[in-house]
C-alpha cells in the first residue's frame, strides 16, 4: 500500500487551480477532461487530485494505491463501513469509507491501465 494523492474535492476547479497551480507552484501532472486535475506536491512522490466531479457526499482524503481493490477489501472483509462500494474508474477501481474520526479514506487500483 502506498499514498497515491491528497484528494480534495471542490466546486471551482478554477480558484482551485489558481491556488495550488498559480500560487503555490504546484505543477500541473495530468487532467482527466475538464473537470480532475493531479498536481505535483513539491519534494514528494504523492500528488493532490483536485476534482470538481466528485460523487455526492465525497470529502478529502487520502488516497491509498493497491494492487487490486477487490483483493484488498476481501482480505479485510467486514472492517470498514464503505460509504463508497468498489466502482469502476478510469484505469482501474477505487472504494471508499470512514476512518473512526470520520474522516474519507480511498483505496484505488490501476489494474486496467
Amino acid at each position: 500500500m502506498r499514498l497515491e494523492f491528497c484528494y480534495l474535492p471542490t466546486s471551482d476547479l478554477a480558484a482551485s487551480l489558481r491556488l495550488y497551480r498559480d500560487s503555490l507552484g504546484f505543477d500541473e501532472l495530468w487532467r482527466e477532461g475538464e473537470l480532475t486535475v493531479g498536481l505535483a506536491i513539491p519534494g514528494t512522490e504523492t500528488a493532490l487530485m483536485v476534482d470538481a466531479a466528485a460523487a455526492p457526499g465525497a470529502g478529502p482524503g487520502p488516497i491509498l494505491g493497491v494492487d487490486s481493490v477487490d483483493e484488498w477489501l476481501a482480505a479485510r472483509e467486514g472492517r470498514f463501513d464503505l460509504v463508497m462500494p468498489p466502482a469502476d474508474i478510469p484505469g482501474g477501481r477505487l472504494l471508499g469509507f470512514r476512518d473512526p474520526g470520520g474522516n474519507h479514506v480511498y483505496v484505488m487500483d490501476q489494474s486496467a491501465g
